[in-house]
């Protein structure tokens, strides 16, 4: 009798799961001429064809076994938008990955999620055994997530990025969210992606999973795009990888193939790190950063390996010196010393577990953030990414930016937040309060609208670092930030203004930077002058600097210090027609 009860339960929950299946709706990233797959440099030409890392094109001259392997899904995404409560995941394999002993099956077949909060943090969110799980088969792979909710700014939903398998291939993939939830499909962020060439443990051998393999942890807190092109057993130098990456205009590239390459002689590893390095050159000034094997967690009673991974170590190091010595530029070395692998950091004594990953990635990280001195963080405003306003994709208004300012080189640049935003121009995303107040001020001059709903100092910040200002040499750039930093002392807002300013300066030189004073907003008229007040003693203005002061006439003509609100929307925030265009006569005067 019990049994027969357990049973019913079993039937009873099997067909409410199989109902919420039911009332689900599909989505596919490759139903699109581009599709959403973030991770691989030739997106748009590999098209929605295959979840190949490598166009068609190379297969003619890539090594057999590294075109087997580019075609494994190691390092790809998927983003994405939804309040759905529950999210399903169903995807088909090409192959049965179970013969990769060394690593769990969730690793080389499984998919992993994170969400973003609206302040941009990343956390892993778990399935806690909700799958149809096949034995990694060809068959479909099914896994839900179920009960999510966002921690604020529910109606908004949450960004979620998807990572594939690491050791398998995909037929297909697809989203499923609860019926009439909203949805939508996000390109990873338009700049230069950092490249990491390497061997089975960049691929991804053998973390649990595929977000704590190393260039996806690296990816989520640097914040660059990582393009992936780890290949198991085979990074063994040959010149189509290099002549591969040439092509890539990227941020850097990480060269780390010794873990496979330590048995070439010595001439060999000499003569192919030195051809790949010029090769790269001749075609970017990127950094490039020289990886040594890692250190072995087991050398106390395997000696003999760590000495063979030390002597290949010691050719790529004399590859190394003769490039500087040369006059080769923009090259830096990480040694095993770095990686240094402990006896709890390993699977087998040749890949590192998710604590040998996390030692990997740190070094990763340290080294990049040596190498890219330009985007040395702010200290007092940590850059990261924001989700907080409802009327368009943070994301994609990022990668819309890039892609005007590479296309359109224009003249002015307008950086700040909802306040910019809001006035109009393009891109066009969310609301239009300035209406012909735009066109008067700038006419037919190339205008850039880089204002951000409800963008703080810090994601500024991270906007600068993450490719906005690149591609073009505009002849004014104008900032206006920090209203919503209204967590942060009048001190630090200031100084925050002042460090932009620097950092805006050392990448766009020849502009005249335009410094706007904060605007008044109502019931913080007292706060914002007191910023305006410090920002006056702090900034340093030049030829190229200087600092615009327009809100007296957005004030009361009576002294008492408050908004007139003929200039204002109801939130006593934003300026409307009218406000815009008392603000576009004034600065129009100063871009001349």
């Amino acid at each position: 009798m019990k049994t027969s009860k357990f049973y019913t339960l079993l039937l009873l929950l099997w067909c409410i799961s199989l109902s919420a299946i039911a009332q689900t709706e599909w989505h596919n990233p490759m139903d699109t001429a581009v599709p959403y797959i973030g991770g691989r440099a030739w997106n748009a030409e590999i098209g929605n064809r295959s979840f190949n890392r490598m166009p068609d094109r190379f297969e003619a001259i890539m090594p057999k076994s590294v075109w087997s392997l580019q075609s494994q899904c190691a390092g790809l995404s998927v983003r994405f938008v939804s309040n759905s409560k529950n999210i399903t995941v169903r995807y088909g394999l090409a192959f049965n990955a179970d013969g990769n002993r060394n690593m769990a099956p969730l690793n080389h077949s499984g998919v992993d999620l994170y969400g973003k909060t609206a302040d941009g943090d990343y956390h892993w969110i778990g399935t806690h055994m909700s799958w149809k799980w096949t034995s990694s088969k060809t068959d479909t792979i099914s896994m839900r997530w179920e009960r999510l909710s966002p921690p604020s700014h529910k109606e908004r939903g949450i960004e979620y990025v998807l990572y594939l398998p690491n050791y398998n291939r995909l037929k297909y993939v697809e989203i499923g969210v609860d019926k009439g939830a909203q949805f939508q499909f996000l390109h990873e962020s338009a700049e230069r992606p950092v490249v990491v060439y390497g061997s089975s443990i960049i691929q991804g051998a053998s973390p649990s999973r595929p977000g704590l393999m190393i260039t996806n942890l690296v990816q989520r807190e640097l914040g660059y795009p990582i393009v992936n092109l780890g290949f198991s057993g085979s990074a063994r130098m040959e010149t189509p990888l290099f002549d591969a990456m040439s092509e890539i205009d990227a941020r850097a590239f990480v060269i780390d193939p010794m873990p496979n390459s330590f048995r070439l002689d010595r001439d060999t590893i000499i003569n192919r790190a030195k051809r790949g390095v010029y090769k790269l050159r001749s075609k970017s000034q990127a950094p490039i950063l020289l990886v040594e094997a890692h250190g072995m967690g087991d050398k106390v009673f395997r000696a003999d390996v760590e000495d063979m991974y030390r002597k290949g170590d010691s050719y790529l190091h004399e590859a190394y010196q003769q490039l500087q010595a040369e006059g080769v530029k923009g090259l830096y070395y990480l040694p095993h010393s770095d990686i240094d692998m402990q006896d709890n950091d390993m699977v087998e004594g040749s890949h590192p577990n998710d604590l040998g990953n996390r030692i990997y990635a740190d070094a990763y990280e340290k080294k990049l953030r040596e190498m890219l001195q330009e985007d040395e963080w702010n200290k007092r405003y940590p850059p990261v990414t924001q989700r907080r306003d409802g009327c368009y994709e943070w994301m994609a208004r990022h990668n819309a930016v890039i892609a005007l300012n590479h296309t359109t080189n224009p003249e002015i640049l307008l950086i700040g937040n909802s306040i910019t935003h809001f006035w109009g121009g393009n891109p066009q995303m969310g609301f239009n309060n300035g209406g012909e107040a735009w066109n008067k001020t700038f006419g037919k001059r190339r205008v850039t609208n880089m204002g951000f709903g409800w963008d703080r100092i810090e994601n500024v910040f991270w906007r600068i670092y993450h490719g906005e200002l690149e591609g073009c040499s505009p002849k004014h750039i104008c900032l206006l930030i920090g209203i919503n930093n209204y967590a942060n002392k009048a001190e630090d807002i200031a100084q925050g203004i002042v460090d932009l300013a620097a950092l805006i300066r050392k990448r766009q030189p020849q502009a005249k930077l335009h410094i706007i004073k904060v605007y008044p907003a109502r019931n913080r008229e007292e706060k914002v002058a007191r910023i305006n007040r410090l920002l006056e003693a702090k900034l340093v203005c030049d030829d190229h600097t200087d600092l615009l002061d327009f809100n007296k006439s957005l004030l009361l003509p009576d002294g008492s210090g408050k908004i007139d609100p003929q200039f204002f929307g109801s939130d006593g925030l934003h300026p409307n027609e009218k406000g815009y265009t008392v603000i576009g006569k004034q600065l129009k005067k100063h871009l001349k």
